[in-house]
């Protein structure tokens, strides 16, 4: 009885290690095709002897130092400007104001009309100047446009002298003696200078 129960447990194992044999022998050529050279297969008691020679690889000691962080600058300090002083006071502009122009007065200019010495200023003004002499004494008349004044008036020895002038443009200078008198009269007519000459009494 105990010799029948084994043989289907034998019969089991010998299937069992049948199939397994079989599976290594299909295996095989796959096995072969994955390693090129049979020879270069390690075992693993060659891995764990060579693991065991070679020494742990220790960090490179040529890992480049970190880059030392830039030192701050410093901050520009700005340039002071041509035209200010110091304490940002603007400086005074050197430049001087040109002074303005003026224009010179036009020259006068002299010349002799009918006995009179005529003055022209640079505006056009002509002024008449002539002297006048009588046996009572001498004169010095100017005359401009309506306007008769005297300059001197001189008498002779025994006379006196005295001027009348009732408006701008008329005058007379008057020599006087006892009963006697010489007069110059000057009166600006029609835009020139006019003098009469006279004597009264003798």
């Amino acid at each position: 009885m105990r010799s029948s129960r084994l043989v289907p447990v034998l019969g089991w194992c010998a299937a069992t290690l049948t199939s397994v044999a079989l599976a290594s022998v299909a295996m095989l050529p796959v096995l072969r095709t994955a390693t090129p050279d049979g020879s270069a297969l390690v075992s693993v008691d060659q891995l764990r002897d060579a693991g065991a020679a070679e020494p742990t690889p220790q960090p490179s000691a040529s890992v480049a130092a970190a880059d030392p962080e830039p030192e701050p600058s410093a901050p520009a300090t700005p340039s002071r400007s041509r035209d200010t002083k110091p304490g940002g006071t603007p400086s005074r502009s050197s430049a001087t104001p040109t002074p303005a122009r003026t224009t010179a007065p036009a020259e006068s200019t002299t010349t002799t009309e009918d006995g009179w010495t005529v003055t022209t200023d640079g505006d056009g003004t002509k002024s008449y100047v002539r002297s006048f002499r009588v046996d009572g004494g001498s004169a010095v008349i100017r005359m401009t446009e309506d306007k008769v004044e005297v300059v001197t008036a001189t008498p002779s020895d025994g006379y006196s002298v005295a001027t009348v002038q009732n408006s701008p443009d008329n005058l007379a200078v008057y020599f006087n003696e006892v009963n006697h008198s010489f007069i110059i009269h000057a009166v600006w007519n029609v835009d020139k200078p006019f003098v009469e000459v006279s004597e009264i009494g003798k």
